[in-house]
């Protein structure tokens, strides 16, 4: 079976998002519409996978989750999430309101 590139993947609403497959343009809006959808689902507390490496793309997840306004905080993981190579999301309650 020939696998399309151009065809969605369907991901498990679970909490846990592994952004090792996914180029890093791909991550802004990926992980914003997990959040999202993790937050419909009542998934508050979400563990992101961005891995240990050089650091960028934790910098750059990190810097996504600050600006989006669903995230009520973030912390590098414990040692048995993950340690330095996952982010743990808190999400708000709800949506926040427009303005």
């Amino acid at each position: 079976m020939d696998w399309d590139e151009d065809e969605p993947i369907a991901i498990p609403i679970d909490g846990v998002l592994d952004l090792h497959t996914f180029r890093p343009g791909e991550v802004k809006a990926l992980l914003a519409d997990y959040l999202e959808a993790c937050q419909e689902a009542g998934i508050l507390e979400v563990r992101v996978i961005h891995g240990k490496g050089r650091g960028e793309l934790r910098r750059l997840v990190q810097a996504t989750l600050a600006r989006l306004p669903l995230v009520e905080s973030y912390r590098l993981a414990e040692g048995e999430q993950g340690g330095w190579g996952a982010t743990v999301v808190t999400l708000n309650k709800s949506k926040p309101l427009a303005i």
